[in-house]
């Protein structure tokens, strides 16, 4: 924003304060771990553990929690590493329904993976800046298959951190299979795409003008979650991600579904 205002003092400033997070990682662990007031790393670290220089939430939980700036931490950790411990997370946590099952938001504050609460919600969608949105895909239907329900404990009701509706625009913008994990706030928003489960949506973007954006999904089942190929406004498309400006000017994406990754198309 104070880049496009020609604020030029205090975007170098605000961009100098965003790149902090840099210097919490820790190279030994791979993770974020907290400072003395020295500026010395906390001893005795215990990264899953909660409410020692992290909020709700655990190194484990937050070394992913750089939303802004998800090609970098990529970068910083590894490739290799970053998604061999992301898959690897939800893997584990899938045996927990991704904290919904028995486990309310702030139990989960020191588990590997808490849906419940807000540090961990875009994290699913991170393989998409990692060389691998198939990951994406899948885990994000299975965290939309298994976490959310009806049940009080199950889901975003009772006992899941849902002050702020986060918890359930979540499972309406996966539903729809497009997120963005940061937030709409660069110069040029795009969304990166998931897993639709809707054989149709529509959705509005224009009052004024009744203007539809359409999203289509053909050969969706339970297993068939994986992106096979793409068409956007009746043309084939290799982008994993489209532009809120193209979304605000209505169209049709049509995502056709398989239940095996096409990596050849997904890189």
């Amino acid at each position: 924003m104070a880049k496009k205002m020609g604020k030029t003092e205090d975007f170098e400033k605000l961009m100098k304060l965003s790149n902090n997070w840099k210097g919490f990682y820790d190279k030994e662990t791979k993770l974020f771990r907290p400072k003395i007031e020295g500026g010395q790393f906390m001893s005795d670290f215990n990264p899953i553990k909660s409410w020692v220089g992290f909020q709700e939430g655990n190194a484990w939980q937050y070394t992913f929690y750089v939303p802004h700036q998800p090609e970098e931490l990529v970068e910083l950790i590894g490739r290799e590493k970053f998604n061999t411990r992301l898959d690897s997370i939800f893997k584990i946590s899938e045996k927990t329904a991704f904290g919904g099952e028995g486990i309310d938001a702030f139990a989960g504050i020191e588990t590997l993976y808490n849906h419940g609460n807000q540090p961990n919600l875009h994290i699913s969608w991170l393989f998409n800046f990692s060389g691998k949105p198939w990951l994406t895909q899948k885990w994000t239907r299975l965290i939309g298959d298994k976490f959310y329900g009806i049940e009080d404990i199950h889901g975003y009701g009772y006992g899941q951190d849902e002050d702020q509706g986060q918890l359930g625009a979540w499972y309406v913008m996966s539903s729809l299979g497009i997120f963005d994990v940061k937030g709409l706030t660069e110069q040029i928003p795009s969304f990166q795409f998931g897993s639709p489960i809707f054989e149709k949506a529509e959705i509005k973007v224009s009052n004024d003008k009744g203007t539809l954006f359409t999203i289509e999904t053909l050969n969706n089942n339970d297993q068939n979650y994986y992106i096979d190929s793409i068409e956007l406004n009746g043309k084939p498309s290799n982008k994993l991600f489209i532009t809120y400006k193209d979304v605000m000017k209505g169209g049709k994406l049509k995502f056709y579904m398989a239940d095996l990754p096409n990596k050849e198309f997904q890189n």
